[in-house]
């Protein structure tokens, strides 16, 4: 692996003449934080436990911060960039700063919601500073679209990031918990302050680790079906399960025999089950076309 030069990521001078340089200015619309702080990437990477193995997907790369560390520690990198000026200047910002590890760096110019595959060898590991806006559908997109996926760290606002991590019983557990669940082992890896991005969010933001299970659920039902649940429970979040899951299954007296058949309380609700007790109630459902989507 060639060393890289000692000033290879960027700062907040050089973010800011690239943004200039560009016609660049940060928009709201997608969510865009450009991280200026070179030890914050480092630190993200170090999370993360990139290996010099590691093929990283990277989503939303901006002008390149993370992706200048990422390239530092990992075998090759892919940013999926939906910017049209970002995605354009990227590879050029990479062969400037790093040309030693240009060749172990590729694009993918496309909204990251309709990447199903990507260039060169299969992910290993997933790494991004998610916008706010899409951080949940863009995780759980990548997640099922890559299963060689193994570790994944991003950043997120700070309360996305506890409804992720967020465990059966919390006020915060909720839809993005359970399928963030469904494939991997979640927890908190962390705290971000506002003062490392260009523009200041008027948030905290927050790291999570997500190492995907080394075997998946043992159910007959599928991730469909299971999701369709999931949905289901939490679209009335304050009614118990026999009535909020009366339209998916039918009626409240269905919804009650498939709970009673998971061996789940008809009386709970959704913030108290874990998946695989979603999974359960999914199996258990009079009919299989209650869970397609």
């Amino acid at each position: 692996m060639t060393s890289p030069t000692p000033d290879a990521l960027l700062g907040p001078a050089d973010i800011r003449e690239l943004a200039a340089a560009l016609g660049v200015r940060p928009t709201k619309q997608r969510g865009q934080n450009f991280v200026i702080d070179a030890n914050t990437v480092r630190r993200i990477v170090r999370t993360a436990e990139v290996r010099p193995d590691d093929v990283v997907v990277e989503v939303g790369p901006g002008l390149g911060s993370l992706t200048l560390a990422l390239l530092e520690a990992a075998d090759r990198v892919t940013a999926v960039e939906i910017d049209d000026v970002l995605a354009a200047a990227l590879p050029a910002t990479v062969a400037a700063r790093m040309p030693g590890r240009a060749e172990r760096f590729a694009l993918v110019h496309s909204d990251a919601m309709h990447v199903t595959e990507l260039p060169g060898p299969a992910p290993t590991a997933l790494v991004a500073n998610l916008p706010y806006n899409v951080a949940v559908p863009v995780l759980l997109h990548m997640l099922e679209s890559f299963p060689s996926i193994e570790r994944t760290l991003v950043m997120v606002q700070s309360e996305v990031a506890d409804r992720l991590a967020a465990a059966p019983g919390s006020k915060v557990y909720g839809v993005p918990s359970v399928k963030a669940n469904w494939y991997a082992e979640v927890k908190r890896a962390g705290a971000i302050g506002r003062n490392v991005f260009w523009p200041a969010p008027n948030v905290d933001s927050g790291l999570v680790s997500l190492v995907r299970r080394a075997e998946p659920l043992k159910t007959t039902a599928s991730r469909r079906e299971v999701f369709a649940v999931v949905d289901a429970a939490f679209a009335q979040r304050r009614k118990t399960l026999r009535a909020a899951l009366a339209g998916w299954a039918g009626s409240a007296a269905a919804a009650e025999a498939a709970l009673v058949a998971a061996g789940v309380s008809p009386q709970a609700r959704g913030e108290s089950l874990t998946v695989e007790e979603f999974a359960r109630i999914a199996e258990h459902a009079t009919s299989k076309e209650q869970g397609q989507q």
